[in-house]
């Protein structure tokens, strides 16, 4: 029978574990998602000549710009490892740069989103039914992870791609979305995916800001806002936003219809926005804050209800770069501080943002 619509009941979100897989152990389902957008935009140059007003036509240059980002909730750090982020076990004392897995070229990763019939959970019906169909996003490159934690609202992750290709079958038969790079066509393959369910086994079911700490105090010496933690009268956080943006730059050649890689623009810099209503400024002066050229440290822990940190963030190598101070009648006196850090390479320990979640499930 014919959808008359479509909604989040109906829907899954799966990522491969790179664009060459097929078979269903290679797939994983993104929990506690909460949206996916996708799209395409095709350029065309038209054709003219003398001696005709319209065009003759028009011809496909460039290679067409396939775009799609999803947000979820954050809980123990699986989708990350999903989705090819570095998250070491929170019990554990190995370290990598969060980002490692995406500083090299290669062919990317596909998502596909699956729709089962109308009025029924995606969860427990298997991907391949008859009346189910499936949306592919083949050779996806991350572009941008941001996290954003904020009063009164739950923990949220978002995350960006470009990608190649895209794709849309219907029925039991799941085509992949990916292209050869190299050559410009489409890879043959039929896609299998796990049964859709509602998350690992003692998954979190979502982080509270109630439970998120923010320590920023390695700053407290150059910041004019009080922001010592220890310090009942320090301002107090509201809010809290860590992008890491990965812009990419398309690199073609004769002879290919598709860019044959999407290589990351360097250097990368992650940046924490933190808002704060001021309660106490303290003696500071620009001039003397201008010579401590020192790097520091500074952590975003959340933790789950029983008091266990579900996910961390250590944004290290971190340097102050802009505070500012609004105030207006009718509304507390608040604080914007920014923070940034150079992203190292794979083994840099030292420099860009680091993360741990509670969950010891591998991916793939």
């Amino acid at each position: 029978m014919a959808k008359n619509r479509v909604i989040y009941q109906s829907e899954a979100l799966y990522v491969s574990k790179d664009a060459t897989s097929t078979a269903a152990g290679d797939h994983k389902q993104l929990n506690r998602v909460q949206s996916a957008n996708y799209s395409f935009n095709i350029s065309r140059q038209d054709v003219n000549q003398f001696g005709q007003l319209s065009k003759v036509g028009s011809m496909v240059l460039e290679a067409p710009t396939v775009s799609m980002d999803t947000s979820y909730l954050v809980t123990d750090g699986f989708n990350e490892r999903a989705l090819g982020f570095f998250v070491s076990n929170t019990t554990s004392n190995t370290e990598q740069s969060f980002i490692s897995g995406f500083l090299a070229d290669g062919d990317g990763k596909n998502f596909y989103v699956t729709t089962v019939p109308e009025g029924k959970d995606a969860n427990g019906v298997t991907v391949s039914g008859a009346n189910n169909d499936a949306i592919g996003i083949g050779n996806a490159y991350l572009t941008d992870y941001t996290v954003d934690l904020s009063v009164g609202s739950l923990p949220t992750v978002s995350v960006s791609f470009e990608a190649a290709n895209i794709n849309s079958t219907a029925g039991n038969l799941i085509e992949t979305p990916a292209v050869s790079q190299a050559s410009g066509t489409k890879l043959d393959g039929i896609v299998g995916l796990p049964t859709a369910a509602t998350g690992n086994a003692g998954q979190e079911i979502a982080l509270r800001p109630g439970d998120v700490a923010i320590d920023i105090s390695t700053f407290d010496g150059q910041t004019i806002v009080d922001i010592d933690p220890l310090d009942t009268d320090g301002a107090h956080i509201q809010s809290a936003s860590l992008s890491i943006p990965l812009s990419r730059s398309p690199l073609e050649r004769l002879g290919t219809k598709f860019a044959y890689a999407r290589s990351v623009d360097f250097p990368v810099q992650a940046s924490l926005s933190v808002n704060a209503i001021v309660n106490e400024t303290t003696a500071r002066n620009l001039a003397d804050v201008i010579d401590d050229e020192s790097s520091k440290t500074v952590t975003l822990t959340l933790k789950n209800e029983a008091g266990a940190t579900a996910m961390k963030y250590t944004m290290k190598g971190a340097q102050l770069v802009s505070e500012s101070f609004s105030s207006s009648i009718g509304s507390n006196k608040s604080v914007d501080l920014t923070f940034t850090t150079s992203v190292g390479g794979p083994d840099d320990v030292t420099n860009g943002v680091f993360a741990s979640g509670i969950s010891a499930v591998a991916a793939f």
